[in-house]
């Protein structure tokens, strides 16, 4: 039964983000523009909640890992993101245009700029791998923690998806294409997740270190990647409205997990 939940939302939480980022990109760019920083928001606050109040409560309670072990592995996991984004495997961009990708005049103008979406295509194929490891060690820890976990994931995966499939359309990918080849490396998740049950079931001794990893992913994600987008915009009201989306989505985190409990129980 866990081998199927983890089948079913790899690739429900992949067709998800891909699908929504594919309507997303058919708005109206000015559309588009007011909902991404929403979606920035809400993503903040299910990362963290799914976090700190799902995966790392999760691991602390694992009788095969002591907490300088689990502090020390959020640590360490933290830095290994950092490295990784420097190298462009972890990198989530949340518009048209970011530092990894170029600026949206480059873009535009760009010949077409295959290499640029070569490479992304690579990197969310990897990203997408170890996204799908983390969802089977969350569920392989509980049920409903493996679905929270797959929330969080989707959450933050939508506006990434949006900015890797405009850099295909600007490299010179036509719409459709574009869209098929973001959603083919969602594919990874699926192999990523069937590969972790296994592998993960045999070694349940590292589930604990695996579960802390996610949580560093998030928090990394959150911290140096979001957060730094939702400050470019200072004035009151919309801060406000951050904060307002920040808990709607740690109270969605909260309350997918206690209903889940409670259906699952």
């Amino acid at each position: 039964m866990t081998l199927l939940w983890i089948v079913l939302f790899t690739l429900l939480g992949g067709a998800a983000s891909a699908g929504f980022a594919g309507a997303l990109l058919l708005m109206p760019g000015g559309l588009r523009e007011r909902l991404l920083p929403s979606l920035v928001s809400y993503a903040v606050g299910a990362m963290l909640a799914a976090a700190f109040l799902g995966l790392l409560p999760e691991a602390f309670s694992h009788p095969g890992a002591t907490p300088p072990q689990i502090t020390g592995m959020l640590l360490a996991g933290i830095l290994l993101f950092f490295v990784l984004e420097k190298f462009v495997l972890w990198r989530h961009c949340h518009a048209d245009a970011c530092a990894a990708h170029g600026s949206r005049a480059t873009l535009t103008t760009a010949r077409p700029w295959r290499a640029a979406g070569t490479l992304v295509l690579i990197g969310d194929s990897v990203h997408n791998l170890i996204d799908g490891v983390l969802i089977a060690a969350a569920f392989l820890t509980d049920t409903h923690l493996g679905v929270v976990t797959a929330l969080a994931i989707v959450a933050h995966e939508i506006p990434q998806e949006i900015g890797d499939v405009a850099v295909l359309v600007h490299s010179g990918y036509s719409r459709r294409k574009a869209m098929v080849y973001n959603l083919l490396t969602n594919l990874p998740t699926l192999v990523g997740g069937v590969v972790a049950y296994f592998a993960l079931g045999a070694a349940q001794e590292v589930l604990p270190f695996v579960l802390t990893l996610a949580a560093a992913s998030f928090v990394y994600i959150a911290v140096a990647d979001l957060i730094p987008d939702l400050h470019r915009r200072p004035e009151p009201a919309a801060t406000v409205a951050q904060v307002a989306l920040i808990g709607a989505g740690i109270l969605t985190i909260v309350v997918s997990h206690v209903a889940l409990e409670h259906w699952l129980h």
